[in-house]
């Protein structure tokens, strides 16, 4: 089985000034993203109430960005390792590996844009959290 790293974040170039705005621009990141994008997707007018995501991937990586307002995406390892982010930076993404069950709470009027390593398959999702622990924990060996 693969080996990911946890989830963190990804400073991305912030070109421009406040008199003319700014880009952001994956191409031209200090670091170069961590895997060539596949799929590009966005959610928006996710009422403040709806939790989104609620899921992991067997291959798929992905880097979410809050392309407006702000996102509160909390990452669960099969560890138990949690970690909570808030990205309310356009040029700041967030790095979810395939072994990470996902949430995602949005402000009110919040954009957020995906980047993903894979094109769309239902089967890549998991979106039982049991079975996510399952998958994801360490096989132990019984001698």
């Amino acid at each position: 089985m693969a080996v990911y790293p946890a989830p963190y974040l990804i400073q991305l170039p912030r070109l421009g000034a406040p008199e003319i705005g700014y880009i952001s621009v994956g191409e031209s990141a200090k670091d170069p993203l961590p895997f060539a994008v596949q799929r590009v997707f966005w959610t928006y007018y996710t009422p403040e109430s709806i939790v989104r995501g609620r899921h992991a991937h067997h291959h798929t990586e992905q880097i979410l960005i809050a392309a407006a307002g702000r996102l509160i995406v909390t990452t669960e390892l099969a560890d138990g390792d949690i970690q909570i982010f808030r990205l309310d930076d356009p040029s700041v993404g967030l790095y979810v590996p395939p072994c990470a069950w996902h949430t995602i709470q949005f402000s009110h009027s919040a954009v957020q844009l995906v980047l993903a390593s894979q094109h769309f398959s239902a089967a890549d999702y998991i979106r039982d959290y049991d079975a996510f622990r399952q998958q994801w924990l360490p096989q132990t060996s019984t001698s």
